[in-house]
């Protein structure tokens, strides 16, 4: 596998970790779609750029260089308990740091759990992840916009270039551009 093909991998991994979350929001309320909320009324173009913001937000908090992959965020279709998903969407902005070494990782995974409460943020977690290598974990949300954050630092010790990983995402809501 090449280092190209290695970061497609941890971006399909953070993507796949901010479905699997975004999916586990949901519960049976009451509400027609499933959720624990009343989904807003919101264009995906204002979304995405909220997302993209914070996302930025998030890199000025790791307080470090390195390169960073270009992917944009992006709007999908939420899984809901409603008979017609498609009117729902939600954002996904997965992104990672690279080429950096792993003292600077770590640095920037200390500063970013400093930053977070300071910017906005409530953390959830900060620890060790389920993997093998247990690599630090920090989940979060935005007090003001709900959208929630997953940083992951990836130390290497399978081979792969070490890195931190991160899922942004949105909740869901309702663009008015799709029927309903």
């Amino acid at each position: 596998m090449t280092l190209l093909d290695g970061r497609k991998v941890y971006a399909s991994l953070a993507l796949l970790s901010a479905l699997t979350l975004t999916a586990g929001c949901s519960s049976m309320d009451g509400n027609s779609s499933g959720l624990e909320y009343e989904p807003q009324v919101r264009k995906s173009r204002a979304v995405e750029e909220e997302v993209g913001t914070l996302s930025s937000r998030l890199l000025e908090m790791l307080k470090i260089k390195g390169k960073v992959t270009d992917l944009a965020p992006m709007a999908s279709s939420c899984q809901v308990d409603d008979d017609d998903t498609e009117k729902y969407r939600s954002v996904r902005h997965p992104w990672s740091m690279y080429d950096v070494d792993n003292n600077a990782l770590e640095k920037g995974m200390d500063n970013l759990a400093e930053q977070l409460p300071k910017r906005g943020w409530r953390v959830v977690k900060d620890g060790p992840d389920e993997s093998r290598n247990r690599n630090r974990e920090i989940l979060a949300v935005h007090t003001k916009t709900h959208t929630q954050m997953e940083a992951t630092w990836m130390k290497g010790l399978d081979g792969h270039e070490p890195m931190i990983s991160f899922a942004v995402y949105s909740r869901c809501f309702r663009d008015p551009g799709h029927s309903s």
